[in-house]
């Protein structure tokens, strides 16, 4: 038996039924990376904001639009 696997069968116990489950809330560590997790996104979106700025939606003319129309006065495909 590994030292790992001694020490989650000596922890099990400890984690058996001596709290009440209609009680157990996240704590800190659920806090704090709901926090992180937050800030994260908020930062991504940040970023995005800044990028979508710099992003000319201007297209270019159509060359075909520019393109004299045919002799019939019908336009090519």
């Amino acid at each position: 038996m590994s030292a790992t696997q001694a020490a989650l069968t000596q922890l099990l116990p400890l984690a058996g039924d001596t709290f009440d489950k209609n009680k157990v809330t996240p704590g800190l560590l659920g806090f704090l990376v709901f926090a992180a997790l937050a800030v994260g996104v908020w930062a991504l979106m940040k970023s995005m904001n800044r990028h979508m700025g710099r992003v000319s939606f201007e297209e270019a003319p159509d060359p075909a639009a520019s393109a004299a129309p045919a002799a019939d006065g019908t336009r090519a495909p």
